[in-house]
């Protein structure tokens, strides 16, 4: 037997010439159920899709925004590489804009997500005790300031702006009226470039954006104005809308709390043009002065911005809504001027006088001075204080704030100290 015949035995067997013809049928039927595994595949992995939670949708959609990230930088590169002509350049700022708009919605979203919208408790005695230290007017809506801007305008003459502008930022304002998500409208986003931009925001009746039109609109004023024009925007439009909505729903919308710590960019536009102006109206409330305050002792702020605000509210008349403030931007633990820490032991030291019951607001406030700036203050002030707690004293705030002056020594004795051991050396 040759070698090939023996090796096709221990082979599988090879069927006879006469069996073709029940292969092909079979191969055939093999063909024909393919087709239902397919779509049995098809429906195991529907299946599957549904299971998937919305924090794996999350995770995959991230992964896939990074991979875009990715080539979007290749192609940068790309075009880095090329000449500069004007439609590579043209390339280049349109992804990098996408790119920004999509990492900001991107991070809106995972915000919201931990924002804690519960209403803020107010303690109902502290909110009497404030409202008896108002002294202003009542605060005006958002509605009725854009109405009396817009009468100002008319009777000033200048309405004279083109009927069709007119009417393009109208619809705008109808957009911006109903707008949750997405990209704003461009017409909106040239507005800080206009000279009359407050006429013609004032068109697109600010009164009913949604919260998430404030958010935007403050994200493109913060970072395409300057300093002084940020702060008209923060003071006619976003500070009315907060207060307004505070007052409406006792908490403040997640937008609207984004739309604030956005403003912060500008740090100098937003103590000039929301915290100031708030303490200076004589109104501002026990809850809007914990909401408000809440955004600058989370953020960063820079010291001399913070310090300059501490000089003008330490200067102001008295409204309640002030200690808090103060409390925020003392607790923050800065390395305050010798200028500032005076003016705010005079602060104190003036309701030496007052026969008024003092907010248990302000005896914090009292307290937290003295915990961080015991030590800047000098011995002159140090018996001011001591004094002043004999004609407002709370039964537990005011023994701490005795004792910790009584134990640290004060500016003038370390200097004195060091004068003596320089001498001694």
């Amino acid at each position: 037997m040759s070698r090939n015949s023996k090796t096709r035995r221990q082979g599988d067997p090879i069927q006879a010439p006469g069996n073709l013809a029940d292969q092909i049928n079979q191969d055939r039927a093999v063909l024909a159920k393919k087709p239902r595994q397919k779509q049995k595949r098809k429906f195991e992995e529907e299946d599957n899709d549904q299971i998937i939670d919305e924090r794996l949708s999350r995770k995959i959609i991230q992964q896939a925004r990074e991979q875009q990230s990715e080539f979007d930088n290749d192609e940068l590169l790309a075009i880095s590489q090329e000449d500069a002509d004007p439609q590579s350049i043209e390339r280049i700022n349109r992804i990098k804009k996408n790119r920004t708009e999509d990492s900001d919605d991107e991070d809106l979203s995972a915000q919201e997500e931990d924002f804690e919208d519960d209403e803020v408790s107010i303690n109902e005695d502290d909110e009497k005790a404030l409202e008896a230290f108002m002294t202003g007017q009542p605060r005006r809506l958002l509605g009725d300031i854009i109405a009396e801007k817009q009468a100002e305008k008319e009777s000033a003459g200048d309405n004279d702006l083109d009927p069709r502008l007119a009417s393009m930022y109208e619809q705008v304002g109808q957009i911006l009226s109903h707008y949750r998500s997405g990209k704003i409208p461009k017409a909106f986003k040239i507005l800080p470039n206009l000279s009359n931009w407050e006429q013609v925001l004032l068109i697109t009746q600010p009164d009913r954006w949604t919260a998430a039109s404030m958010y935007q609109a403050t994200r493109l004023f913060a970072s395409n104005m300057d300093a002084k024009m940020a702060q008209r925007f923060y003071n006619i439009i976003l500070l009315p809308r907060i207060r307004d909505d505070i007052d409406e729903y006792k908490k403040l919308n997640f937008h609207l709390y984004m739309a604030l710590r956005k403003a912060l960019f500008k740090p100098s536009a937003f103590f000039k043009g929301i915290i100031l102006p708030l303490c200076e109206s004589g109104t501002c409330t026990l809850r809007e002065a914990v909401i408000l305050g809440s955004i600058l002792a989370k953020n960063s702020v820079p010291m001399l911005h913070s310090a300059a605000a501490l000089l003008k509210i330490a200067e102001m008349n008295y409204s309640g809504g002030n200690s808090i403030f103060i409390r925020m931007l003392i607790e923050k633990r800065y390395a305050l001027p010798f200028r500032v820490v005076d003016a705010l032991v005079h602060h104190f030291i003036k309701f030496r006088n007052d026969t008024r019951e003092l907010p248990v607001l302000w005896h914090q406030a009292l307290l937290s001075f003295v915990q961080n700036y015991r030590q800047d203050i000098s011995t002159e002030q140090k018996q001011a204080l001591l004094e002043l707690l004999h004609h407002h004293f709370h039964h537990t705030i005011g023994l701490e704030v005795r004792k910790l002056l009584c134990e640290y020594k004060c500016r003038d004795e370390e200097d004195e100290q060091y004068a003596v051991m320089d001498e001694a050396d």
